[in-house]
């Protein structure tokens, strides 16, 4: 099979797992730190909180910002459901804005047109988060703009993302957000097994994502509410959680981030080849929008509705592992639960009722596209 994606690991990145495995420290030791530099340098931000998961990332970020009972989180049903539950897990209440048909992130004249309403009903958001889907950054000048005006804090989800760039900085710099959320699931632009990344560029937020990710516990006597009885003294204080990322996984980020930019640049290549090869095609080819250098994590393209599930089985049938990114939040079972219906977001339904991911990976051969493009030739004409 062809898969979607897949993980690139070298020699290097095994040697740089089992030297710390050899070391002293097989958690909280110096290599956490340095893939944390490693990644804020990368995103132009002066903080950076590795965790064991991106929705770990999400989670902590909220509590930062103090989201909780009574407060509103608003995100893109198109997304993956981290997006969404990291409010739940804080006690917070969801809300969707439905996504631009073009470029497929959240919409911002929809989030305007609804800030509107909210602000005349006072249910305002407290926190937005807007997801860079496949890696292209949504239009976060906009939103920023937006969250002046009505005063909203700004998680932006670049799951999708490291290594892309926003009018002339990094995804992660911190100019139109206070954080920026990474995912190193093997899926991903680079990989720690499992891990995610919490960039910010106040200190304030990263000290609190800090004691969160590690039991809510400091030995750090500046932040104790009284002074340290000696070396062993630590102090619980607040309720934080056990989402440390382990050396190993850290070694392997660092080993990874050598070759970041040359993943993405070879993504760019894949996906103008696509581009080329798909070009007289009956399907609609993902659109990159002005002023962004996307990550490029999907190549997701939009078939006729009523034969998306034919064209995908032909694909699984011809050896290629196609996916679907993704099934809108909003009509998963627990949130029809809480009232969701379908229909509430068309454009992303509408989206998801036509979208195929492509597979698209660095490593992948010129020769396994043309397998990809004859088997969706051949799909797309039975």
């Amino acid at each position: 099979m062809i898969n979607y994606a897949r993980q690139d690991i070298t020699q290097d990145d095994i040697d740089a797992v089992v030297a710390t495995l050899q070391s002293d420290l097989l958690t909280q030791g110096p290599v956490v730190p340095a893939f944390e530099s490693s990644v804020a340098r990368a995103a132009g931000a002066d903080h950076a909180v590795a965790v064991n998961s991106a929705t770990n990332a999400l989670h902590i970020a909220c509590l930062a910002l103090g989201l909780g009972p009574g407060d509103w989180l608003w995100t893109s049903p198109i997304t993956f459901v981290a997006s969404a539950n990291c409010a739940l897990y804080c006690g917070a209440k969801v809300d969707f804005v439905d996504i631009d048909p073009a470029s497929y992130n959240l919409s911002v004249p929809e989030l305007e047109r609804k800030l509107q309403i909210a602000e005349r009903e006072g249910r305002l958001p407290k926190v937005v988060v807007p997801v860079h889907f496949c890696g292209q950054p949504c239009d976060m000048e906009g939103i920023a703009e937006l969250a002046r005006r009505y005063r909203f804090k700004v998680i932006e989800d670049a799951s999708h993302a490291i290594g892309g760039r926003y009018r002339d900085g990094p995804i992660g710099d911190g100019r139109y957000s206070d954080i920026t959320i990474f995912s190193f699931h093997p899926v991903k632009i680079i990989t720690t097994g499992e891990g995610g990344m919490a960039v910010t560029n106040e200190e304030a937020l990263a000290t609190k994502m800090r004691l969160l990710r590690s039991h809510g516990i400091t030995r750090d006597a500046a932040l104790m509410t009284g002074p340290s009885e000696g070396r062993w003294y630590y102090q619980q204080t607040d309720l934080g959680f056990n989402y440390r990322m382990t050396e190993m996984q850290a070694a392997l980020g660092v080993s990874q981030m050598d070759r970041l930019d040359s993943y993405v640049a070879r993504r760019h290549v894949l996906a103008r080849r696509y581009d080329a090869l798909l070009a007289d095609l009956p399907l609609l080819r993902p659109a990159q929008t002005g002023g962004s250098y996307s990550a490029l994590h999907l190549y997701p393209v939009r078939v006729a509705a009523d034969s998306r599930h034919r064209i995908f089985e032909s694909l699984w049938c011809s050896g290629i592992a196609a996916n679907v990114h993704y099934i809108p939040v909003h009509l998963q079972p627990w949130y029809r639960a809480m009232g969701f219906e379908p229909g509430d977001f068309p454009e992303a339904e509408r989206y998801y009722a036509e979208a195929i991911s492509l597979p698209l990976y660095p490593t992948m051969t010129e020769a396994q596209q043309d397998e990809v493009v004859t088997a969706l030739r051949k799909a797309l004409s039975a």
